[in-house]
C-alpha cells in the first residue's frame, strides 16, 4: 500500500508562480503519487491547472482537480471543501500552504495596508481553511492538518511583519491541535528554511545570494520544495498517528546556527 492511499486532500497554494516545483505543488504531487486524491486549490486557477497536468502526465490525472479559490474568503474556503467532499466523499487532509512572501524592515517601515494584507493571507486564510473543513474531516473520522509557516518566526532578521505572520501561524497550530484533538484531527506546522522555490525567484535574487544561503545550512546543502513535501507526506500519513501540536524545521539545520545566515529580505521558503 502507498502512503496515503484511501485519502482525500485539499492542497492550497498548489500552483506555483513560475515554471517550476513550489512547496504547494511538490505537496500536492507527493500526496497524489502517494495514493491521495487532491483537490489543487490555487487563487490563479491556470496555476493550479499547471500541477494538474503534471500529474496527468504521470498517469494521476484520475486522482486530482484543479480548483480556483481565494483562501482569505470565508466562502470560498467553504466551496473547496465542498468540492472535495463532493467529488470524493470525505475530506482527511488540508495542507495549508498559501503565503505571500517577506518584506524586509521593521514596522516603522510597514505600510498599514500591507501588514493587514499579510496578516490576512499568511494567518487569516489559513484560518478560514480550516475553519471550512473541521467539520467534514471530523465526520469523515478525523484526519490530520499541516500547515506550513517558516524559520523567520524564530529568526525575524529584518522581516518583523512576515516573521510575526509565520508566528503567529505556529500559534493556530497548537491551538488547533489542541481544540480538535479529540475530534481525531492532528494538526502539524512545517518550517521551511531557505529553501530554493519559484517564490524566491520571483522574489528576486542578488547574484551569490542562493550559495550564501546553501552554506548558512549546518549540512551544506541547498533544500528543494521537495524536502517540504516529503515531511507533510509524513505528517499527513497514518505514520504519524502519535504526531499533534508539533512545529518541524525542514532547514538543513540553519536554527543549530552552525552557519552565517545572510539577512536577505527574501523570504526563507
Amino acid at each position: 500500500m502507498k502512503r496515503l492511499d484511501g485519502k482525500v486532500a485539499i492542497v492550497t497554494g498548489a500552483g506555483s508562480q513560475t515554471e517550476g516545483i513550489g512547496n504547494g505543488r511538490a505537496a500536492a504531487i507527493l500526496f497524489a503519487r502517494e495514493g491521495a486524491k487532491v483537490l489543487l486549490v490555487d487563487r490563479v486557477g491556470d496555476r493550479a491547472e499547471e500541477t494538474a497536468r503534471q500529474l496527468e502526465e504521470e498517469g494521476l490525472g484520475d486522482a486530482c482537480a484543479a480548483f480556483e479559490a481565494d483562501v482569505t474568503d470565508a466562502a470560498q474556503c467553504r466551496a473547496m471543501v465542498e468540492a472535495a467532499e463532493g467529488r470524493w466523499g470525505k475530506l482527511d487532509i488540508l495542507q495549508n500552504n498559501v503565503g505571500i512572501g517577506a518584506r524586509a524592515g521593521t514596522i516603522l517601515d510597514m505600510d498599514d495596508a500591507l501588514w493587514e494584507r499579510m496578516m490576512r493571507v499568511n494567518v487569516t486564510g489559513m484560518m478560514l481553511a480550516a475553519k471550512a473543513a473541521i467539520p467534514v474531516m471530523k465526520a469523515s473520522g478525523g484526519g490530520a492538518i499541516v500547515n506550513i509557516s517558516s524559520i523567520a518566526a524564530w529568526r525575524p532578521r529584518g522581516l518583523t511583519a512576515y516573521a510575526t505572520s509565520k508566528g503567529a501561524v505556529e500559534a493556530l497550530t497548537r491551538g488547533l491541535a489542541a481544540d480538535h484533538a479529540r475530534d481525531g484531527i492532528r494538526v502539524n506546522c512545517i518550517e521551511p528554511g531557505p529553501v530554493f522555490t519559484p517564490m524566491v525567484q520571483v522574489a528576486g535574487m542578488p547574484d551569490g545570494l542562493r550559495e550564501a544561503r546553501r552554506k548558512a545550512t549546518a549540512l551544506g546543502i541547498e533544500g528543494t520544495a521537495w524536502d517540504i513535501g516529503w515531511a507533510s507526506v509524513y505528517l499527513a500519513s497514518d505514520e504519524a498517528r502519535y504526531v499533534t501540536g508539533v512545529v518541524l524545521p525542514v532547514d538543513g539545520g540553519v536554527l543549530l546556527g552552525a552557519g552565517q545566515a545572510p539577512g536577505s529580505g527574501v523570504e526563507p521558503r
